[in-house]
């Protein structure tokens, strides 16, 4: 009845927000989260197809960060949007830079392609580049484009520019943001003990306990890391539509999360 992880069209999700929204409503969510990457743009449109689906929305936000090389993602509960679109104005102006160079890297590679036309407020991804390339006809799915060129350390691939998880924290805060450590697990550049106590430090308030590329035994591991340092417990299909990239497609409501996990979080970010 909770989803507290989707994305959208607004970033690298295949579904326009009203139609996630609808898609929630039928799903049995009560509650859900927008959380794209790096832009707040989906919110408007998200609240006022709720209104139809007598649907809560979640605002927030999936924040790209670099710790020891290697990306980081982290989740972002209720910021106030005038305290954090500045912020969100030079990570989106990144996310553009990230994505010409690939463009470019992959026309040295003998593949040129035409860098996708988005709207404005619209955060460009690899799978926007990955549909060109199957659009161009140099692959048959998204899939097979990451796992050529577009995956981590793949020859087409540019890492995300230095945004610190210290940096990234600071701004959700700044915000009255709840900042929350996305996937943990998926995190490749360092043991999950001790990258937590380095976000913790620097204000983490939560952990996305429920995934579904987290194990039972990692699950359990993570609720008891939350218990030991006193942090908020959230989770998410992360949603991006039915037709994505990367692990096995997602379902919305697939956690079966109940209601009761986001009342700290609203009460955290002061709701």
């Amino acid at each position: 009845m909770l989803e507290l992880h989707c994305h959208t069209t607004y970033s690298d999700g295949s579904l326009t927000p009203t139609q996630l929204v609808a898609a929630a409503a039928n799903a049995g969510v009560r509650a859900l989260a927008i959380t794209d990457h790096d832009t707040l743009s989906g919110w408007d449109e998200a609240f006022c197809a709720a209104l139809e689906h007598q649907i809560e929305i979640v605002p927030g936000v999936e924040l790209s960060t670099v710790h020891n090389d290697r990306s980081l993602h982290i989740l972002g509960f209720y910021p106030k949007r005038e305290k954090l679109n500045q912020g969100l104005h030079l990570r989106l102006e990144g996310r553009f830079r990230r994505a010409r160079q690939m463009v470019e890297n992959l026309a040295k590679l003998g593949y040129p392609i035409e860098m996708p036309t988005l709207g404005e407020g619209m955060a460009p991804g690899r799978p926007h580049i990955a549909a060109a390339l199957v659009k161009a006809g140099y692959v048959q799915s998204s899939q097979e484009a990451f796992d050529r060129w577009l995956g981590d350390d793949k020859p087409a691939y540019v890492h995300y520019e230095k945004f610190s998880i210290v940096e990234g924290i600071e701004l959700l805060r700044n915000s009255g943001a709840v900042p929350v450590w996305a996937h943990p697990y998926l995190f490749r550049g360092g043991k999950v003990e001790d990258v937590l106590k380095e976000m913790v430090d620097a204000g983490l308030m939560g952990v996305e306990v429920y995934h579904p590329t987290h194990s039972a035994s990692e699950v359990r591991n993570l609720e008891k890391l939350c218990q030991e340092y006193d942090l908020l417990m959230t989770g998410g299909s992360d949603y991006h539509g039915p037709d994505v990239k990367g692990w096995e497609p997602t379902k919305l409501n697939m956690m079966h999360l109940p209601l009761n996990l986001l009342e700290p979080i609203k009460a955290a970010a002061g709701c």
